[in-house]
């Protein structure tokens, strides 16, 4: 693999637009570490309408600067994980950031103590314009909100909790050792996180078997320490949510994003309602593999070899841009910014971060990480990362710094509106029924791993908190029991288990960040049909840039409400399963 420097620079990201240098980051940090113990001359003092205003305007010019410089050491970090110059960088900023949370710490524990009477005055004048969608949080989340002795006390006892991540992925990416597998011809392969991919996306029936057993057999090894570990997770979750005065951990999650009980429920619904349209996905999968019976390590197996498509870095740039032809010359014109001005870190290099993602903030143009390697899927990677991008760079530009930051429940609906558009676009080009059958199974498989099985992981979840908060003992078999019964649910009864599978739960990192998964498959769900609609109605676009311009102008919900996707209505998640069921169909009748 390639050293960073042997990298052609138009190939690489500008990060002078956060800081100008290592030198300049340095020195920017050291001004604002003098700046910042400023703000405590405000404390106490926030009854002033005057000294309140002056309080917010300088926490966030701090914050907007301590953005530039925390991001400029991150990115600095991703692109060499071996630079000892940028791990520096972000231990200086973890010291500073602790510094500057306790440091602004009371600001929101006096304006809970404002009336309500005295939020709606705030709000009324015209210098908070910009402050409204706080006062509004306020005075939203007060009845959660403890004493100023109460909340300090939380904080602390925080900061001491909050581990159990930590320990997994620890015992994950260090301690666990995987043992080598073979294939159908007795030959061993090594094993690992990355290869385990490989593996079950082979043609070799026995080695994704053997993949598949190996990778949650392993963990099943060490079921009893993970499942404890899990447990405490748990624990603290419904712990704090009481403490807090949440009905349930799932409610106290959802209250946090401003998000609804009812999305949560209705999504899980409407996934169950579903559930027949993946089991005929798997049928087909079953003729297409002429398999006399189908496993649940067959699920991942492709249906034909890769359609053979390659592209450079601006092949895949004009073909994304074809792709999103629909959101009008200026969405158009920001890819080819994207490419022009050096957002974009293309080719993998060593020590570089793996995967890709995109990152921006309020004062600079938005960033994107990628490792291309000039296949198809590298292409879907750049649409996606890309969508954050625009999103980022839309909300910035039409929103105050207040209000830009989008929120996580709508984080990935641009992303993967992009991808729709561009597997939509691809498949309208497919000469061949080869092309297109890879185009369907993408596509199903995309359903399958987003929709069907992030809602079933969002009920494992909702088991586990539940049955603490009912004070019914925890256990390792307990939970492998029910995410057994999860699995055949899912999967259906013409799927052959296998008993490792029981283990699966052990090796998923979401679960330690409680209720996250969920936002996933409604993510792809808002996707599949803000894309649908932007191909059929022209008129359509104008709301989804509004909404790719608002960032967190409004809840999330009412955002999404907005771009036509009400995830209180039955009808929207009808349309998204009705869309999917026309893939199923054109698949089904293209093998008769």
């Amino acid at each position: 693999m390639k050293e960073r420097s042997q990298i052609e620079e138009k190939f690489k990201w500008d990060l002078s637009k956060f800081c100008k240098n290592d030198e300049d980051f340095k020195n920017r940090l050291q001004i604002l570490s003098k700046k910042v113990p400023e703000i405590k001359n405000f404390e106490g003092k926030l009854g002033d309408d005057k000294m309140l205003f002056d309080c917010l305007e300088l926490e966030m010019k701090l914050i907007k600067e301590f953005s530039l410089i925390s991001i400029y050491a991150s990115l600095r970090l991703s692109e060499n994980n071996a630079d000892r110059s940028a791990l520096e960088m972000t231990e200086m900023i973890g010291f500073e950031s602790q510094k500057f949370s306790v440091a602004t710490a009371f600001i929101h524990i006096e304006m809970n103590k404002f009336s309500n009477s005295r939020l709606q005055e705030l709000k009324q004048q015209p210098k908070f314009k910009n402050y409204v969608r706080l006062f509004d949080e306020i005075e939203r989340v007060k009845k959660h909100t403890l004493s100023k002795s109460e909340e300090m006390l939380l904080t602390k006892i925080s900061e001491c909790l909050g581990g159990n991540s930590d320990v997994f992925d620890r015992f994950a990416d260090v301690d666990l050792k995987f043992d080598d597998i073979e294939d159908s011809k007795g030959k061993k392969h090594e094993f690992s996180y990355s290869k385990y991919l490989v593996y079950v996306e082979s043609k070799d029936r026995v080695l994704r078997e053997n993949a598949f057993k190996q990778m949650n057999g392993k963990y099943g090894e060490y079921i009893n320490f993970i499942a404890t570990n899990y447990i405490n997770n748990v624990r603290e979750d419904c712990v704090f949510a009481k403490i807090k005065k949440y009905k349930s951990a799932l409610s106290a999650s959802i209250f946090n994003e401003e998000a609804s009980d009812e999305v949560y429920n209705m999504l899980v619904r409407k996934v169950r309602e579903n559930v027949g349209l993946l089991h005929r996905y798997f049928e087909i999968k079953r003729k297409m593999l002429s398999l006399d019976n189908f496993a649940i390590y067959d699920t991942m197996a492709p249906v034909s070899s890769e359609i053979n498509k390659t592209f450079t870095y601006d092949e895949a740039i004009e073909t994304i841009k074809q792709a999103v032809y629909v959101l009008g010359d200026e969405y158009v014109s920001l890819i080819d910014r994207a490419k022009q001005e050096r957002w974009i870190d293309v080719f993998p290099n060593k020590n570089k971060d793996s995967g890709a993602f995109s990152c921006g903030t309020y004062g600079a143009t938005p960033v994107v990480l990628t490792n291309f390697e000039g296949n198809l899927e590298s292409v879907f990677t750049l649409a996606h990362e890309l969508g954050h991008a625009m999103h980022t760079f839309l909300s910035c530009k039409n929103q105050p710094i207040q209000t830009s930051d989008y929120v996580i429940f709508v984080a990935e609906v641009a992303s993967t509106v992009n991808e729709m558009l561009l597997l939509q676009h691809l498949l309208s080009k497919a000469t061949t029924s080869k092309e297109k059958m890879y185009y369907y199974d993408y596509f199903l498989r995309t359903m399958r791993s987003t929709i069907f099985r992030q809602t079933m992981f969002a009920e494992f979840e909702q088991f586990a908190h539940e049955q603490y908060e009912k004070e019914i003992p925890l256990t390792c078999e307990l939970l492998c029991e029910k995410y057994e019964d999860l699995n055949k649910f899912y999967h259906g009864k013409k799927v052959k288990q296998i008993k490792e599978m029981k283990y699966e739960w052990a090796r998923i990192p979401h679960f330690y960040k409680s209720f996250y998964v969920y936002k996933y498959a409604t993510g792809l769900s808002c996707a599949i049909k803000i894309s649908t609609s932007l191909l059929k109605d022209k008129n359509f676009v104008k709301k989804y840039l509004n909404f790719l311009s608002s960032g967190c102008s409004q809840d999330p919900i009412t955002l999404l409400k907005n771009a036509d996707c009400d995830l209180l209505k039955e009808e929207t998640f009808d349309e998204v399963f009705g869309f999917c069921e026309g893939y199923i169909k054109n698949w089904e009748n293209a093998l008769l």
